[in-house]
């Protein structure tokens, strides 16, 4: 691992020193190629070991699944009980929290698994600390909850997005609007439907670092060199994330102002339970989760306690993927299904398998005879 650390940071040392224009473009490229080569090295798990260690093999229950990540000592454990009821040690000194401690989360009829994982430091994407551990788990997260300390410094915010970043996991971005395809034959080619600083050039440079010789790359959108990158590693991870700022109680009103510079915020009191229920709706907000309620036949009054979740994705809120989220054999014994709500024109409406259902949809299933 020493040796690999070395080669990073000496190629970060000349990235710093190399001027950014269009003459060094290609050059960069391939340093860039060549840091998230080592990247990947570094932080893939090792082989024939003994797992990510005690406390971390926590299974994936409920509905969706939400990671507080922070420095020691914001707060991560009182809102974790806070929120769930889940006891976990909470302290007034660092490192309180050594295995990832999980508790589930009751809201809209919703079961959110939260996850309290122990504090980061500076330099766990490269290992230090638990940090690989951490951040493996929280790449299985559909949310990340990144907890500051609202009388620490605002640069902890980067800090932490640097360290994710280091492990692939991209914050708040979509998938980069790039069509990979490996071929054959013909060599490597590139076409963008939108101006770009990307050229064939430095494209071929880096497929050069990964030995690829043949391949298309077909741009839709605004794309940089880091983006093709990681099309070309395959094992980015994009996870929305809220930046939870705690203990709002220990500074002033005007500092308080400063994070609203802030983008996806949220100010809270952990400790006077301040606007608890403004983060419970932007974590509601942001799962994005689709409630379905359900009608059995015969039955005149609706079930409202007990939705059936789904994921906000017109793939998987068909009522297709309904049936299955019942029972795996469902979905072909099903004859039709009745809808209520605001994906019908009318109520009810007769619907097919791939019909695709909204929040707060009412169905009824029937059944082949």
């Amino acid at each position: 691992m020493s040796t690999t650390m070395a080669k990073i940071e000496e190629i970060e040392a000349e990235m710093a020193r190399t001027q950014k224009n269009k003459a060094t473009s290609q050059h960069l490229g391939i340093l860039k190629a060549k840091l998230a080569k080592l990247r990947r090295e570094l932080i893939a798990p090792p082989k024939g070991g003994g797992g990510g260690g005690e406390g971390f093999e926590v299974p994936k229950t409920g509905d969706a699944r939400v990671g507080l990540i922070g420095f020691p000592s914001v707060g991560k454990s009182s809102l974790l009980t806070l929120l769930t009821g889940q006891e976990s040690l909470a302290a007034a000194y660092e490192f309180t929290t050594l295995t990832c401690i999980p508790g589930m989360l009751y809201y809209n009829g919703a079961k959110i698994q939260l996850l309290d994982l122990p504090g980061i430091i500076e330099g766990a994407k490269d290992g230090k600390g638990r940090g690989r551990q951490v951040i493996a788990v929280a790449r299985s997260c559909d949310l990340i909850l990144i907890v500051l300390d609202a009388s620490q410094p605002a640069s902890h915010k980067r800090m932490i997005e640097k360290e994710l970043e280091g492990f692939g996991i991209r914050l708040n971005k979509k998938p980069p609007p790039v069509i990979y395809r490996r071929k054959d034959r013909g060599g490597i080619s590139f076409s963008s439907a939108v101006q770009t600083d990307l050229n064939l050039e430095v494209v071929k440079s880096v497929c050069a670092e990964y030995r690829i010789h043949n391949a298309d790359f077909i741009v839709r959108g605004e794309c940089t060199i880091d983006e093709i990158i990681d099309v070309i590693e395959g094992n980015r991870r994009y996870i929305p994330a809220l930046y939870v700022v705690n203990m709002i109680d220990k500074i002033s009103m005007e500092e308080l102002e400063l994070y609203h510079r802030m983008d996806r915020y949220v100010p809270i009191s952990g400790g006077l339970q301040w606007n608890i229920d403004g983060l419970l709706e932007a974590i509601w907000e942001d799962l994005k989760l689709v409630r379905i309620y359900t009608k059995p036949k015969g039955v005149t009054v609706v079930d409202f306690d007990e939705p059936v979740i789904l994921k906000n994705d017109e793939r998987q809120r068909t009522v297709a993927a309904f049936c299955r989220r019942i029972h795996k054999t469902l979905e072909n014994e099903l004859k039709f299904a009745l809808v209520w709500g605001r994906s019908t024109k009318f109520n009810p409406q007769k619907c097919g398998k791939d019909h695709v259902l909204c929040d707060e949809d009412v169905i009824q299933l029937v059944k082949q005879v």
